[in-house]
């Protein structure tokens, strides 16, 4: 994949291409990471050593740079740039392979968005990043998430494993467009061969690493698609997900309720204007949305609220008390034959797009600005 950024000249876009490389990492102290990152490693005689990072030992293939550290997953922050530093290399991407926990148990592989938007700056990060930052979203994610169900289903690893999407969440701290690529749930299902195969040929057809397009490039010919950015909903975004699941639908950030938290207002009113509110939950669809465009260059953004959900209920009811900001727009699907979406109100620099999938409106929410 090459990156594509694109620069304003007045109304004009201009297309930089510049050649890439993508970053998978590992670590050994998960057997959900080395695993996958061992079958790969194992695909062809194609890979090299590459430089080492500090104690992290690389290996080289193509456009690819698997890098194999030996802390935890996310206890190693700026990979990105700490591999442009040693090499001149410019990282287009990384991929991150680790473990799922889940109190379910349930085996599951699953891909999802990494950031922490919605924490303050004197709270813990307690699974890496930093208070208040969400890294760009790997375009990759909504193509590798029907591919993974595709590969996973070719190599009867479903329906024992569920196939699933997470919402954004941990950490490390990185600046290019990244991605957790991840087998749960218990250590019985983190050391299966056969998910680590499955996990294994997807980087490897992915990337194009067998010889092809690889899967889910972002390139100037997606420009003006559209990039759906979920609000609301539990961890493993279902009502995300029943839109995600259609051919062509791109991914961006994915905030479940825990991820927008808010603050009951002092005063008691009957109806309640946004800025009553308190919370971190503005500032995190703002960095959501932000981040999430600079992954796309040249995308239309758009918000889905998950109005069964009691956040995604409330971001929408509060749109309602900002009569200024409010458009009605007429229905449309988000793509065929899904119903139950709405026509959206073209974004400017300070308004955002948003979705229900139940009231069928859509709404331009200035108020983020």
């Amino acid at each position: 994949m090459r990156f594509l950024s694109w620069l304003k000249s007045g109304r004009q876009k201009v297309w930089r291409v510049e050649k890439m490389v993508s970053l998978v990492v590992a670590t050994t102290s998960d057997p959900a990471s080395i695993g996958p990152a061992s079958a790969l490693l194992a695909m062809s005689s194609d890979w090299c050593p590459g430089p080492k990072l500090q104690d992290i030992s690389t290996f080289l293939n193509g456009r690819v740079r698997l890098l194999k550290q030996d802390r935890g997953i996310v206890e190693e922050d700026n990979l990105d740039k700490r591999w442009e530093e040693l090499t001149g290399e410019i990282v287009d991407e990384i991929i991150f392979l680790s473990k799922h926990v889940a109190v379910s148990n349930r085996p599951a592989v699953t891909v999802h968005p990494i950031g922490v938007p919605h924490l303050q700056s004197q709270e813990e990060c307690t699974a890496g990043g930093k208070p208040g930052w969400a890294g760009p979203p790997c375009p990759r994610i909504g193509p590798w998430l029907r591919f993974m169900k595709t590969i996973a289903e070719a190599h009867n690893l479903t329906p024992e494993f569920e196939v699933t999407l997470e919402a954004t969440h941990h950490g490390p701290v990185v600046s290019k467009p990244a991605m957790f690529v991840e087998i749960g749930s218990t250590e019985e299902y983190w050391k299966r061969q056969d998910a680590a195969q499955v996990i294994a040929l997807v980087v490897w057809q992915g990337l194009g690493l067998d010889g092809g397009n690889g899967v889910g490039n972002w390139t100037e010919d997606q420009e003006g698609k559209k990039v759906l950015v979920g609000i609301g909903g539990g961890h493993y975004v279902p009502r995300h997900m029943d839109i995600v699941w259609k051919e062509d639908v791109w991914v961006g950030h994915l905030l479940s309720g825990y991820s927008l938290p808010m603050e009951e207002p002092s005063l008691k009113k009957k109806e309640y204007h946004f800025n009553d509110i308190g919370g971190t939950w503005k500032d995190a669809i703002k960095v959501a949305v932000a981040t999430t465009r600079e992954a796309f260059p040249g995308a239309e953004v758009l918000v889905h609220l998950d109005r069964a959900s009691r956040v995604g209920n409330e971001v929408c009811s509060l749109s309602f008390c900002h009569k200024r900001t409010y458009q009605l727009a007429n229905l449309m699907t988000f793509c065929n034959p899904l119903e139950a979406l709405c026509n959206h109100v073209h974004p400017t620099p300070k308004a955002f797009t948003l979705y229900s999938d139940k009231c069928m409106i859509g709404y331009n929410l200035n108020f983020l600005k």
